[in-house]
């Protein structure tokens, strides 16, 4: 079946969402929205911590920002990219204000900020400690009610159409490559359908279930990055992988796992190993507030060289009242554990977070596909570099989709809908049996990327990486075109093409920089 529309958005997280507000709101044209599960289920709902702006001015300012930005980037970061986002910053925050997000205020009226890692000043926008819930509520709200969007929950996007699909052999060399839509797996048919689009999104978030311990939803399986090289489209800086340093240990919970967020680094806590000795001086002036890289190796290296599974945050000190108000869902959560946190440590570990690189992006979201524009995490807008700043995500999302919205609303009317596009192939047969290869291959990348191209990593562990996805790749594939195209095959193909991507541009990085730490290379090149 053929469907049409102007505006295809392919992820339902705060960039889909907020760019697909802004588009339906244009009067330009109309808007589908896919999102692969619920929109309730986005990386989005999962971000604890905050969002980051400068709204204090009378100790704050952009410059600062734009300061902190870079240095926790370790200076890879795009400076036009950094400036884009922290100058415009304030603006998205009233956006979101406007479509009904509510962030916590004091009694005076002035917001409640909160500090996190790598930031010098108290910038963190929040709601209690669950500010992702709060946004995606917002928006989902919006989104809902506008007539000019319509919404396909549990529709799962398959590829994005280009000339290769009209018999045009399409290479990494060719020029002037075009999408025309995607083909979109109908779960009520099991039928793969033809949306055909004059723009369209990628806004598919990030990939953290590529390893076997993530702060990430299972759904997080890296589907529009590789969409968009399995396209020929450029992908950067796929290395840089973001390790949360605190998540919870729980051994029963891994994918996802449940988030400590760095507010409560922020507000006082101290990491601690199990027997209460403090160690981050040995790794960090900052202490426990040093960005994330550094905490998350500092107890990489405290958990390997004591033999320990857990390290310990400590907010036992603080008040046990405050505590609770801050972090109430951390507080319950911890508690159904039999964790009391005002009197006990918290046991955390690093864990698979979030992706800094991606499909890479200009300053209005185009990626190097013409139609095609990519938002938030699947995206590689410049801003994050070689580790991104805490809380610059959420706001960076909104930023670039705003940017890509009116790009394409200004551009979308010279366009038209490509009414050559074959209908899908869906040909071929799935049994149980074979369903069973496709759940073992899934536990197996995961155990390769955490066991080889975790926080530490080395030429010897790579390579090793390396020829395991390779064998799975081929077996994939060869999977693929036999059986008919289901969720979990195209997870799995999506999958191991990222875990290649981040192998792969590992690699090359011949250096230790950002997130990016080997042991083969220890020092920065220009050391």
């Amino acid at each position: 079946m053929i469907h049409k529309s102007d505006f295809l958005v392919i992820g339902g997280g705060v960039a889909g969402m907020s760019y697909a507000l802004r588009v339906a709101n244009s009067g330009k044209g109309n808007v589908v929205l896919v999102c692969k599960t619920t929109l309730d289920e986005a990386n989005t709902t999962k971000a604890q911590g905050g969002i980051a702006s400068v709204t204090n001015l009378k100790v704050d300012n952009f410059d600062k920002h734009i300061a902190d930005t870079m240095i926790a980037g370790d200076y890879i970061s795009d400076p036009k990219a950094v400036e884009n986002v922290v100058r415009n910053a304030p603006e998205a925050i009233q956006d979101l204000v406007n479509w009904g997000v509510n962030f916590d205020k004091k009694t005076d009226g002035s917001y409640d900020l909160h500090r996190e890692g790598g930031h010098s000043e108290f910038r963190i926008l929040h709601h209690a400690d669950d500010t992702g819930n709060e946004i995606q509520r917002g928006l989902m709200e919006a989104v809902r009610q506008n007539e000019h969007i319509t919404i396909l929950e549990n529709h799962y996007a398959v590829e994005i159409i280009t000339q290769h699909h009209l018999g045009v052999e399409v290479t990494r060399r060719t020029p002037n490559i075009e999408c025309y839509g995607a083909y979109i797996l109908n779960p009520a048919t099991q039928k793969i359908d033809t949306y055909l689009s004059k723009v369209t999104l990628m806004a598919t978030g990030g990939c953290g279930a590529v390893y076997a311990t993530t702060s990430n939803p299972s759904i997080a399986t890296g589907d529009g990055i590789a969409m968009v090289y399995r396209a020929k489209g450029e992908v950067e800086h796929m290395e840089f992988v973001q390790f949360h340093p605190t998540v919870l240990y729980n051994p029963k919970e891994t994918r996802p796992a449940f988030l400590i967020t760095e507010a409560m680094r922020g507000y006082g806590g101290i990491l601690r190993l199990p027997n209460g000795e403090e160690f981050m001086q040995r790794y960090d002036e900052r202490l426990s507030l040093a960005p994330r890289d550094i905490v998350a190796r500092a107890i990489d290296h405290e958990m390997k060289i004591h033999g320990l599974a857990h390290v310990c945050l400590d907010v036992t000190y603080k008040d046990a009242e405050e505590t609770k108000k801050h972090f109430p869902h951390i507080y319950e959560k911890c508690l159904s554990l039999g964790i009391d946190i005002t009197k006990e440590y918290i046991p955390v570990c690093p864990s698979a977070h979030y992706m800094c690189g991606g499909i890479k992006v200009g300053l209005n979201g185009e990626s190097s596909i013409k139609r095609l524009y990519a938002v938030g995490e699947c995206a590689c807008t410049g801003l994050h570099g070689g580790n991104r700043l805490a809380s610059n995500s959420l706001v960076e999302a909104v930023v670039y989709a705003k940017a890509a919205a009116e790009h394409s609303i200004e551009v979308c009317q010279d366009y038209e809908l490509n009414l050559n596009v074959p209908e899908w192939d869906d040909a071929g047969t799935l049994s149980n049996e074979e369903r069973v290869l496709i759940t073992q291959s899934m536990k197996e990348v995961g155990e390769i990327m955490s066991n080889y191209v975790g926080i530490v990593r080395s030429n010897l562990r790579l390579k090793r990486a390396w020829n395991r996805l390779d064998l799975l790749y081929e077996e994939t594939e060869k999977l693929f075109k036999q059986v008919k195209a289901t969720k979990d095959i195209c997870e799995l193909r999506n999958m191991i093409n990222v875990a290649y991507l981040i192998t792969r541009q590992a690699i090359e990085r011949k250096e230790s920089r950002g997130l990016h730490y080997t042991i083969s290379y220890p020092l920065h090149a220009n050391d």
